[in-house]
């Protein structure tokens, strides 16, 4: 029988019997009913708080699946990144090997411009010699004025060295020859001088050697050493010192 039920039997019933009895039956009555009253309410309370945890156990269980999917995809960029840093692995290693090769490349091209500006110096040479010899060219004379040989084993220094030192010697023959009266060497050699133009180099070198030493107060410093080494020239006879004028002479 439900509450409701009895409580209605109860007070509908005929008032016969001990009223005080009656009275105790409908305070116990009051309590259940209370007791059942309160124990709905904690019941409604549970059930509203197990359906809030269910809820939110719905809820985390839908994250818990969204970071499981997160995970999954962060795994499959990891291994993506993987592969691409050996990728760059790779093509590092093979510019590396690029690189070598451009070096190696770049130290051809360096040596061939070398052996080009080498080529230049040679071709501009042989141009000096060639103006000498268009110069000098075949006359009834020039084989026994304008040829001249000499050893083999004394090389020149630089184009036309040989030819410029003659010509200068002869040039000062020439004047001392004057000076003293000797009138007919004096016009053979005009003619020698006359027939042949100096190439200049010999002169251009010692001037320049006179130049550097004149920057220099005419002193045989560390420069100059160092200047002098590169030309291939020695600032010493033995372990003596030379003067900037002995250099000059014993060089040019």
């Amino acid at each position: 029988m439900k509450l409701e039920e009895f409580l209605e039997d109860t007070y509908s019933s005929p008032a016969d019997g001990n009223e005080e009895e009656r009275v105790e039956e409908v305070a116990d009555i009051d309590v259940q009913k209370a007791v059942v009253e309160s124990l709905a309410a904690d019941k409604a309370e549970q059930d509203e708080k197990i359906s809030e945890l269910t809820k939110e156990n719905s809820r985390l269980r839908e994250e818990n699946s969204e970071l499981k999917s997160t995970i999954e995809g962060l795994k499959e960029e990891i291994d993506k990144l993987k592969s691409e840093v050996i990728s760059l692995g790779s093509e590092k290693s093979s510019l590396k090997m690029k690189l070598i090769d451009m070096g190696d490349l770049t130290s051809l091209k360096n040596e061939v411009a070398k052996l080009r500006s080498k080529c230049a110096e040679q071709v501009a040479a042989l141009e000096k010699v060639g103006d000498v010899l268009a110069a000098n060219s075949e006359t009834a004379l020039s084989n026994k004025v304008s040829l001249l040989d000499r050893d083999e084993e004394i090389p020149d220094r630089f184009p036309g060295e040989t030819r410029d030192h003659v010509l200068e010697v002869i040039a000062e023959a020439q004047k001392k020859a004057e000076k003293e009266g000797f009138h007919r060497r004096a016009q053979v050699l005009e003619g020698v001088l006359l027939a042949n133009t100096p190439d200049g180099t010999l002169a251009e070198k010692r001037a320049q050697l006179e130049k550097l030493f004149a920057s220099n107060g005419n002193i045989v410093s560390g420069p100059v050493i160092e200047e002098l080494t590169k030309l291939g020239i020695s600032h010493k006879n033995g372990d003596n010192y030379l003067m900037p004028s002995e250099i000059i002479k014993r060089n040019y």
